[in-house]
């Protein structure tokens, strides 16, 4: 299960979200996404049916092809998935899965809704559907969002958590907190597919939690991302690029381009400028987002950026003329 101590605090922690979770029921990954890998080797078969957001992380696509799961996506709003083809999409599929962020939602930046969670929990239990809460992000919230764990008791509700973000890619421990009668499931899968743990990221993340470190890190870091938030929106504003919801936690803005621009085309021109923009299609599975791009804040501090990004829009316009 890994590290007991680390365990310990991560349980002691959860509680502070309100998810009640005793140490057993917490095991150690090298990442997040080894941690959602690890569930869905244990809970899916191949050709069963996952459900993600429309737009999602990307990676939730390639991982779950790379499980030959059928992958659904439902549409996502800025309160949540759409409740209503949700509630078609699990009538049609039958899905043994659906993946989210709850809490600060990768590319939108936002945050579900006490109303939208209440729903989901009630439809997934009338499907019997296992829902995966992808938690990595919490620690840059400044108000903490609706957890579907805390409202669901870690019954149906499997949450997943890591450090990678908030402390550095090279520091790979994360998380999976599930019912008690899958953890020896899990452990027996983890030792069949890597055999260990990162034991010194653990270390790390324990000495950092237990001597304040990582509380201070995360203030300072909250403050940097939010004036970082703050200064990409309004340049973005200034060049017609508009935010989809207002001031959101965290280091990702998802924007709409103007009219007749399309992401994919400026992400290419901008390429040619050694700058590498995230256009929306990438996350979104049913390429309906061909309108908006991700900006991760944390590396927008180069005028440069927008520069480019300003040529790249000209440049499209200029062709579509």
């Amino acid at each position: 299960l890994g590290l007991p101590p680390l365990r310990q605090l991560l349980a002691r922690r959860m509680a502070e979200h309100g998810v009640e979770v005793s140490p057993d029921q917490i095991m150690l990954t090298d990442c997040g996404t080894q941690a959602i890998d690890l569930l869905c080797r244990f809970l899916t078969e191949p050709g069963d049916a996952v459900l993600v957001d429309d737009p999602c992380y990307f990676n939730f696509h390639a991982l779950l092809r790379a499980h030959h799961a059928k992958v659904v996506g439902v549409p996502f709003t800025p309160s949540g998935p759409d409740i209503e083809l949700f509630a078609a999409a699990l009538a049609e599929h039958r899905p043994r899965l659906y993946i989210t962020n709850s809490g600060i939602h990768n590319p939108t930046g936002a945050i579900l809704s006490p109303v939208t969670a209440h729903r989901l929990l009630k439809l997934a239990d009338q499907a019997d559907l296992t829902i995966v809460e992808d938690d990595i992000f919490a620690d840059f919230e400044h108000n903490p969002a609706p957890r579907l764990a805390a409202f669901d008791g870690l019954q149906r509700v499997v949450q997943i958590g890591s450090f990678s973000k908030t402390l550095s890619a090279s520091v790979r421990c994360g998380f999976i907190a599930a019912p008690p009668d899958w953890m020896e499931g899990l452990t027996d899968l983890k030792i069949a597919t890597t055999f260990g743990g990162a034991r010194l990221s653990a270390e790390l993340v324990l000495t950092l939690l237990k001597d304040g470190s990582y509380r201070k890190h995360v203030e300072q870091l909250r403050t940097r991302l939010s004036r970082a938030m703050a200064e990409t929106a309004d340049r973005l504003k200034a060049m017609g690029i508009t935010p989809w919801i207002d001031q959101p936690a965290g280091m990702f803005l998802w924007c709409r381009l103007p009219d007749g621009i399309d992401a994919a085309e400026v992400a290419r021109h901008a390429l040619s400028d050694n700058v590498v923009l995230a256009p929306g299609d990438a996350f979104s599975l049913s390429h309906t987002a061909g309108r908006f791009m991700r900006f991760n804040v944390a590396q927008c501090g180069d005028r440069r950026i927008f520069q480019i990004l300003e040529k790249a829009m000209a440049e499209c316009r200029r062709k579509a003329a």
